[in-house]
């Protein structure tokens, strides 16, 4: 039995930095080499022992859920034509994970976004995932880990990267003292953009939270910040000064930033060179540019 049943990943913003793209197209459905960011993550959150995916999605945004409902049309297609391989893709998202939306009529913060999701919850939801469909967290599976650290430890588990310290003021700061496990931390504070002298570690989030339910009473307690928006960091830190227990699994690995253009790009080639069918011709072409350059 995993630590969570359900996974919550926001989606509801507008995609402004990939403007005029997502006028037409979510952000979420841009395709890494020739799979949507979201379907990496959705994929992640199964592999983790995720069997519910709520989708926090904003009005009029109904194509990132629609993504992942079967298209009967297309799979007979594609079957009569003997395309058995893109078939398969087809049909990858929707035998992931039973998919369901929340509406975030406004971008009111990531606590929000959260707290909307509270409704699609039942009551065997004692925890729940949360994954940022901008991150990709890399190798797979912090998840699986954080779930493991929470049925040791209880509460809540978050995932934090070893940032190098004169890059950690663009991040939020865990506050944090040893466990005995040097990938597990438990966290006393946070600490949002701190100058790289003020940081008291140079352990930062990173886009995957597995949440005791009490999120969701803390997050309806905790005060708006400017814009009226509600932070799950607020909501967080409001538990750790409950006594609520709050630890981290430090990944040693890597991450992509799809929220940006210029993070896409690189998240795309790094994919590509990764593929049996592209890898190979891609490698040799980037070769020969930068050898032009």
């Amino acid at each position: 039995m995993s630590a969570f049943q359900t996974a919550i990943v926001p989606a509801a913003g507008l995609g402004t930095r990939f403007l005029p793209t997502t006028k037409a197209v979510p952000k979420e459905l841009l395709p890494v080499v020739d799979t949507p960011g979201i379907e990496l993550v959705a994929t992640e959150a199964a592999e983790a022992g995720a069997t519910k995916l709520v989708i926090v999605t904003s009005p009029g945004k109904d194509a990132v859920a629609e993504y992942f409902r079967p298209q009967p049309e297309l799979e007979a297609t594609l079957e009569e034509r003997g395309k058995t391989d893109l078939l398969a893709k087809v049909r990858r998202a929707s035998n992931l994970l039973a998919v369901e939306t929340a509406i975030q009529d406004k971008a009111l913060g990531l606590g929000h976004a959260v707290a909307c999701a509270e409704g699609n919850l039942t009551g065997a939801d004692e925890a729940v995932a949360v994954l940022l469909p901008d991150d990709l967290v890399l190798p797979t599976g912090v998840l699986t880990k954080m779930a493991a650290v929470r049925e040791k430890l209880g509460g809540s588990v978050l995932c934090a990267f070893d940032i190098p310290k004169e890059q950690i003021s663009a991040y939020g700061v865990f506050d944090v003292r040893d466990t005995g496990d040097d990938d597990v931390k438990q966290v006393v504070g946070m600490v949002e953009k701190p100058k790289a002298e003020d940081a008291p570690s140079t352990f930062a989030a990173a886009g995957r939270y597995l949440l005791d339910r009490a999120i969701f009473d803390a997050l309806k307690r905790i005060t708006p910040g400017a814009g009226g928006e509600l932070q799950l960091t607020d909501a967080i830190a409001l538990l750790i000064n409950e006594g609520h227990p709050v630890h981290v699994v430090v990944h040693r690995g890597g991450r992509h930033d799809l929220g940006n253009p210029g993070g896409f790009l690189r998240a795309a080639v790094d994919f590509a060179l990764e593929h049996p069918d592209y890898g190979p011709e891609l490698g040799e072409w980037l070769r020969a540019r930068l050898a032009n350059s």
